[in-house]
C-alpha cells in the first residue's frame, strides 16, 4: 500500500543515527488521521495533543507532519490515504460488521494503528478488535520490540504519565501481522495522550511530558519506516 513512501521516511527520519536537523526537512507532507467512531466515547479527548506530538516530531525527526490530524470515519475509503490512525478516548467504542472490514484491510495493507487507552476504553477496544481479527489475539510487546527503540530508548516499554491503578503496569498490546510487522499498537495505563496535551493542561512535570512526545515519536517512526 505505501512502500515506496515508507523507504523514502526511513532515511528521513534519522532511524539508529543522530538527531537530524529539522531545518533539511524536504519530505512531503505526511498525513495522520483521528478516527472518529461509534458507541459515545470522546474520540475528540485530548484535542491538542496530536498538534504538540506533531510539533515535537518535526523538530526531532524529518518527518513532515502537517500542524493538525485530519479526522476520518471507518465507514469510509479515505482510511486507505493515511499510513498511521490514533484512536483515543475512554468510554466505548463500536464497529459495525462493515467497519471492521475496511479496518482490517487497511491493516493488512500495510496500515497501522495506535489506540491509546485514555482509562475506560480497554474492554470496548478488546472486544471490537476481536471482530476485526477473530483469529488474532492482542499480544503484549516485548521491550525489545524496535517500538521501544527505534528513536528513543525504552528499555523498560510504556512510560507512565498518569497513573490511574497502581497495581497496573503500563503496557503496550499488538496485534500482528503474519510477516511479524506490528499493525495494531495499544498503549494501556500510560496516558501518552495526556503527556502530549501542552504541560498547561494536566500540569505534567516536564520529565513526564517529554518521555510521553519521546514515546509518540516512537511511534509514529515505526508507523511510517515498517
Amino acid at each position: 500500500m505505501r512502500r515506496p513512501f515508507l523507504i523514502l521516511l526511513a532515511v528521513l527520519v534519522g532511524v539508529g543515527g543522530a538527531a537530524p536537523d529539522a531545518s533539511a526537512q524536504s519530505s512531503p507532507t505526511v498525513p495522520v488521521a483521528r478516527v472518529k467512531y461509534d458507541g459515545g466515547g470522546d474520540w475528540y479527548s485530548d484535542e491538542e495533543s496530536l498538534t504538540e506530538l506533531f510539533a515535537f516530531a518535526r523538530q526531532h525527526t524529518l518527518l513532515d507532519l502537517g500542524p493538525s490530524e485530519d479526522v476520518v470515519e471507518l465507514t469510509t475509503d479515505k482510511v486507505f490515504s493515511y499510513p498511521y490512525l490514533y484512536l483515543t478516548g475512554h468510554g466505548n467504542v463500536t464497529f459495525s460488521a462493515a467497519e471492521a472490514e475496511r479496518l482490517r484491510r487497511y491493516l493488512q495493507q500495510g496500515g497501522f494503528l495506535h489506540i491509546d487507552d485514555n482509562y475506560g476504553l480497554e474492554k470496548h477496544v478488546r472486544a471490537e478488535l476481536k471482530n476485526v481479527f477473530p483469529d488474532k489475539t492482542l499480544e503484549v510487546v516485548p521491550f525489545d520490540h524496535p517500538i521501544y527503540h527505534i528513536r528513543y530508548d525504552f528499555p523498560n516499554g510504556l512510560p507512565a504519565i498518569h497513573e490511574h491503578d497502581p497495581e497496573e503496569a503500563p503496557t503496550g498490546y499488538g496485534v500482528f501481522a503474519d510477516t511479524g510487522r506490528l499493525m495494531v499498537f495499544f498503549s494501556v495505563e500510560s496516558d501518552l495522550g495526556d503527556g502530549w496535551e501542552p504541560a498547561s493542561v494536566h500540569n505534567n512535570p516536564p520529565e513526564k511530558r517529554r518521555a510521553a512526545l519521546r514515546m509518540g515519536t516512537n511511534v509514529l517512526v515505526y508507523a511510517m519506516t515498517h
